[in-house]
């Protein structure tokens, strides 16, 4: 079996243009997950969760990708398969209409039966785990997503490209900020108003996070003491939101002058995401504020400067960790209470929580092709938030920062 082809009609839906990537930035992403199950003693993985499954075949049809340890992978589509057929450049992908079918389709394919079996085991429901159980029966499941993760961890130049695209969409927003704030409005309706500017650009809207129970709008966008409010989500912040259905992110509070308005969004350009955040104010900020601000950029350069190739990536964690029990604002970084993160930074790419994380205990070193979101921020309850984030390049030299937006605050 080959790969299956059915033109769409003239006029369909299905004629849109695409953008691919040259065949061999596929290829070359195979082929380190091919040795990842080699050293691992594991036939073959099934991939099914979406930015996985985006980063090896280049669409998100709801699907299963065999990935064979030795041979070519097979994509096993269900809905839609003659749209996976334009999106995806993979030479093998077949219409499957029954998980059942798995086994005689990679039967056909020449492909024997996995006595070891790769899965997601972070991420598929434990009812997709039991159904697997069911159909390999003859074959021990096991967890291949750490595997995946430090794979996708380290990107090519077409995605830098792609996150360096995202970063100056991200500062366009912010920089569209000043023309939409003013006094009395609520953070919501700022939020909907750069929202929609984000959304002219380009903004996919999705945001995808990895964390089971994690959800993330755009970003967070609060003003004052609302923005102190702690939350659920794995974040310095939190916010009281619309209501406690949501329990983050911007409400119905209106902002005031000579508090910090912080705007910390994500920018998802064709896949590949951004991190940023700067504070604003209408009017001066308190000097004691402003100060703790400057003291949180310094943080970030001194960072940039240290994160070098081949540094543990916990090892910045105790930096700035260092640094801000230096100051005395341990109890303020990263949050105000005792369920604040122990982390000031993280990958990003095709999801906001990817390796590495810059934390507490991390010993996965720094790799030149690594993009991180730097964000030392300060969370003062009563106050509001101070602090920044930028999405930086690992480099020989360092981190270099893909966001240029002015990094003080913005004081209109």
């Amino acid at each position: 079996m080959g790969r299956h082809f059915m033109p769409p009609f003239k006029g369909s839906p299905l004629e849109f243009a695409l953008e691919q990537p040259p065949v061999s930035e596929i290829d070359s992403r195979i082929a380190a997950f091919q040795r990842f199950l080699q050293e691992s003693a594991t036939d073959g993985a099934l991939i099914l969760q979406k930015a996985d499954l985006f980063y090896f075949t280049l669409t998100v049809q709801n699907a299963h990708l065999y990935v064979p340890s030795e041979g070519r992978a097979v994509l096993m589509v269900h809905k839609h398969f003659e749209r996976a057929l334009k999106e995806s450049p993979l030479e093998n992908i077949v219409p499957l209409n029954n998980p059942k079918e798995i086994a005689g389709i990679l039967t056909s394919f020449g492909l024997p039966m996995p006595r070891t079996l790769g899965l997601e085991l972070d991420v598929i429901p434990a009812a997709f785990y039991l159904n697997y159980q069911r159909l390999f029966q003859k074959a021990a499941l096991t967890d291949v997503s750490g595997g995946i993760r430090k794979i996708r961890a380290v990107k090519s130049p077409y995605e830098i490209a792609l996150i360096r695209e995202a970063a100056r969409l991200a500062d366009a927003v912010s920089e569209n900020v000043v023309h939409l704030l003013r006094e009395g409005m609520t953070e919501v309706e700022l939020a909907g108003n750069v929202e929609a500017f984000a959304r002219k650009l380009g903004h996919q809207g999705i945001v995808r996070m990895r964390l089971w129970g994690n959800e993330l709008f755009y970003g967070h966008l609060m003003s004052g003491a609302a923005a102190a409010v702690p939350s659920y989500l794995s974040s310095p912040t939190g916010g009281e939101g619309l209501s406690r259905a949501v329990a983050q992110g911007p409400g119905f509070r209106k902002i005031r002058r000579h508090e910090p308005i912080l705007v910390d969004y994500v920018f998802a350009h064709d896949g590949y995401l951004a991190d940023h955040a700067r504070i604003f104010s209408l009017g001066r900020l308190p000097e004691t504020l402003h100060d703790q601000h400057r003291r949180m950029v310094a943080l970030s350069r001194k960072i940039q400067e240290a994160a070098r190739p081949g540094i543990p990536a916990g090892a910045l964690w105790e930096y700035a960790d260092a640094f801000s029990r230096r100051l005395g604002l341990q109890d303020r970084f990263m949050g105000a209470d005792d369920r604040r993160v122990h982390f000031v930074g993280h990958g990003v790419g095709l999801e906001l929580d990817e390796y590495p994380f810059l934390a507490k205990g991390q010993t996965q070193v720094l790799e030149p092709g690594m993009t991180l979101a730097l964000e030392p921020k300060l969370v003062i309850p009563g106050k509001g938030v101070v602090g920044i984030e930028n999405t930086c390049l690992v480099t020989e030299a360092g981190l270099e920062s893909l966001t240029h937006f002015e990094e003080d605050v913005i004081v209109l």
